[in-house]
């Protein structure tokens, strides 16, 4: 397993004489911590991880630079764990999409089987049937919108890229359908690779590791090179640590306190914590619509550790937070 080190993010400046810039950008960094909390400087941190954190972002070309890309989150199912069945019809979901888009969503992902834990998988028609006629209406109304299908499986992503999909956001890291890859390779569609260990009907079981961050981030390291393998540039990948995909409230914590650690894998890193279940644990807000601003909070907080992309449902509460973060944050940088 990786060794694995965490970037110290900060913001403001000037930075001290040595800090690296994260990906040329304006969070820097001067020193690392391990996954004993020990802190080393960058002359004990191997040349090719540092390269990876210093160089350019290799990221799809319509993902914006600077603070967090929103994903909006569109379920057209009748049992996702948060909005099952509110937006099971085609001309409900539109008019939802495109709400999300005129409230700051960049990016919609629109899925048609639940993942949730204990969730039973879907045929490949049933699937297309829910999704298609929302991507469609959706790049039909708004032409150079942004569409993530959310699917495990290559036909119903052949079918939505068809339909206007730029991204491919699969839960399984491409495991689930060996043709997945394959498919994504001949395309020009981006790839979301997630971390889950086993599958919705039984992932949350007895979810177990030695260490989850050094875990995570090699099984990602392993997704990535298999997809390079088949073709697929890094600048079309994407990763995601997949709180709650075969995880305790402590793993999704311990991932949560070092998100920084993913960006040596030098690609955009993906967060979805956006109202889950570990929000109810800790907060007592039992009910998913209930957990906003415990969803808010974590947002924040990848944002602080400078996460590309958030995946959330509630667009408007997550913009205005990010609004002002970013007006603290980022006022007089150099």
């Amino acid at each position: 397993m990786t060794a694995w080190l965490r970037p110290l993010l900060s913001l403001g400046g000037p930075p001290p004489a040595g800090a690296l810039r994260l990906h040329g950008g304006a969070f820097w960094f001067d020193r690392m911590v391990d996954g004993q909390d020990n802190i080393a400087g960058l002359d004990a941190v191997p040349s090719e991880l540092l390269d990876r954190l210093k160089g350019p972002l290799e990221a799809p070309n319509w993902l914006r630079n600077g603070p967090p890309s929103i994903m909006g989150i569109l379920n057209v199912t009748p049992d996702s764990f948060s909005d099952g069945g509110d937006f099971l019809a085609s001309d409900a979901a539109i008019k939802r999409g495109l709400q999300m888009l005129e409230s700051g969503a960049d990016i919609l992902d629109i899925g048609g089987e639940s993942t949730r834990p204990g969730a039973k998988t879907i045929t490949v028609a049933k699937e297309i049937d829910r999704v298609i006629p929302v991507i469609s209406g959706l790049c039909a109304a708004k032409p150079g919108a942004i569409i993530s299908i959310d699917t495990r499986k290559a036909r119903v992503a052949e079918a939505a890229i068809t339909a206007g999909a730029s991204l491919v956001n699969d839960v399984s890291a491409a495991t689930f359908d060996p043709e997945m890859i394959p498919l994504v390779s001949q395309s020009d569609a981006a790839l979301c690779l997630m971390h889950a260990q086993g599958l919705p009907e039984t992932m949350q079981l007895n979810p177990s590791y030695g260490d989850v961050v050094g875990e995570v981030f090699d099984a990602l390291q392993s997704a990535i090179e298999r997809a390079m393998a088949a073709g697929i540039s890094k600048t079309r990948l994407v990763v995601d640590p997949g709180l709650g995909f075969g995880k305790t409230g402590a793993h999704n914590l311990e991932l949560v306190r070092n998100l920084a650690v993913f960006h040596g894998l030098g690609v955009p890193v993906m967060f979805g914590a956006s109202r889950k279940r570990f929000i109810g644990t800790i907060t007592g807000a039992q009910q998913p619509k209930d957990r906003v601003v415990g969803s808010v909070t974590l947002a924040l907080e990848a944002a602080r550790q400078a996460v590309q992309v958030v995946r959330v449902h509630d667009i408007v509460e997550t913009k205005q937070a990010f609004d002002m973060w970013k007006a603290c944050a980022f006022s007089g940088q150099n």
